[in-house]
């Protein structure tokens, strides 16, 4: 993503891609709340070109279901954007595109069908799911394929100092599904959270979403 305003408690960004669509679209401006989860070096201008810390200022755990912005770990310098779907500690697992938390499968709901645009600017049909994470929450999730490239990995359990985050475009996002020297996200650090999207402040393509929405 694009970096706009900054200060010690907000950053507005840019989104460039489709991987959480419907929730973000290309085009959109967000809102990030830096403050949100602590200060590291991950959160100051250029701070993840200097010394790593596992060590965070006010440190909190993002909730599951947060939208995050965070350095990529492969290139710290390139901001991404996706949804926290398992804490350290979780167990999680993909069975046909089905999330297995903690032994128990995150339910979802068929909404219908959809449209959905690739990445080359290409609409294709898709399916619009609802899917409700553990505290009740739900968000909606596209699917293209019937038999996605990332539909199923065995069971891990997140590590401490890390999370498992998820684009809600599931055919079309490169997260913690896929492993960062394959160009995924990989299991996150905790370190790389540059702040919670908060709020989608407009679009300069979607002109019904310049009415602020949160997340």
């Amino acid at each position: 993503m694009a970096l706009g305003a900054t200060s010690a408690l907000a950053s507005s960004y840019h989104v460039p891609s489709g991987s959480m669509e419907p929730t973000l679209m290309i085009g959109d401006h967000i809102i990030a709340a830096k403050f949100a989860y602590g200060y590291s070096t991950a959160n100051l201008p250029f701070g993840n070109l200097l010394l790593h810390s596992d060590h965070r200022l006010f440190e909190r755990l993002p909730a599951r279901r947060d939208v995050v912005v965070f350095g990529g770990p492969a290139h710290p310098a390139i901001t991404l954007v996706k949804r926290v779907i398992a804490l350290p500690g979780d167990r999680i697992r993909l069975t046909a595109g089905h999330i297995w938390l903690n032994g128990r499968e995150v339910p979802w709901h068929d909404d219908g069908p959809a449209v959905e645009e690739l990445p080359d600017g290409q609409s294709v049909p898709a399916e619009r799911l609802t899917e409700a994470l553990p505290d009740g929450r739900t968000h909606d999730v596209p699917k293209i394929l019937a038999y996605g490239p990332y539909d199923n990995m065995p069971e891990l359990t997140v590590p401490p100092g890390h999370l498992f985050v998820m684009g809600d475009n599931r055919d079309n996002s490169a997260d913690s599904r896929v492993a960062v020297a394959q160009g995924g996200v990989g299991l996150l650090p905790v370190w790389n959270l540059e702040g919670r999207a908060m709020v989608v402040a407009g679009s300069r393509r979607h002109l019904a979403r310049w009415v602020p929405t949160r997340l």
